[in-house]
């Protein structure tokens, strides 16, 4: 069995911890523990819609997602969205939920990266962050997620495999208002 050990200058900071990721060799990496949520961008804002209050509007282009609100208004977060040939544009649904989610890479993003781990637990080390909102379509897992992050410094841009990426602090509070059955638009 390969063992590959990876250390990082950036991670050497207090608050520094050896993790050890399970995967098909063991990859250990010292990684920072993270100490906050991240900002929250949530702003209330004006914005016209014909979808019912409740559903998520997502922009890839702009980089945010808008949860219509009664009256003309939304609830806007910054978010990231898929880099360069992995953004997609539906309408999905909300098709279950998850605190602390763990993490299987799908088969595709493994091809692609051959070192990423089989499995990733939940906690501060997770690309999943504190909550995930994982989109069905048809009945089936689309396997896109909106997610937090533990990387709050890389909400905003384009990031992703294609999943929407928020703040630890966002996803918490869109989280609790999402319900199962939610309209996802995305363009």
């Amino acid at each position: 069995m390969t063992r590959r050990v990876t250390f990082s200058r950036r991670h050497f900071a207090l608050g520094a911890a050896l993790i050890l990721i399970p995967g098909a060799g063991v990859r250990a990496e010292l990684m920072k523990v993270p100490r906050d949520h991240g900002e929250k961008t949530l702003q209330i804002v004006d914005y016209p819609s014909t979808e019912k209050p409740g559903t998520i509007i997502i922009s890839n282009h702009d980089r945010t997602l808008h949860r219509v609100l009664p009256g003309g208004k939304a609830e806007k977060f910054r978010i990231s969205v898929g880099r360069d040939g992995f953004t997609w544009t539906g309408t999905t649904y909300v098709g279950s939920k998850k605190k602390w989610p763990g993490w299987r890479p799908p088969s595709a993003m493994r091809q692609r990266d051959p070192s990423l781990p089989d499995y990733v637990p939940p906690g501060p080390y997770n690309p999943l962050g504190a909550r995930a909102i994982y989109l069905y379509a048809n009945g089936r897992d689309t396997l896109y997620r909106i997610h937090g992050t533990n990387s709050a410094d890389t909400v905003g841009g384009y990031e992703t495999s294609g999943c929407f990426r928020l703040t630890n602090t966002d996803v918490l509070d869109l989280f609790q208002k999402v319900p199962v059955g939610t309209k996802v638009i995305v363009h």
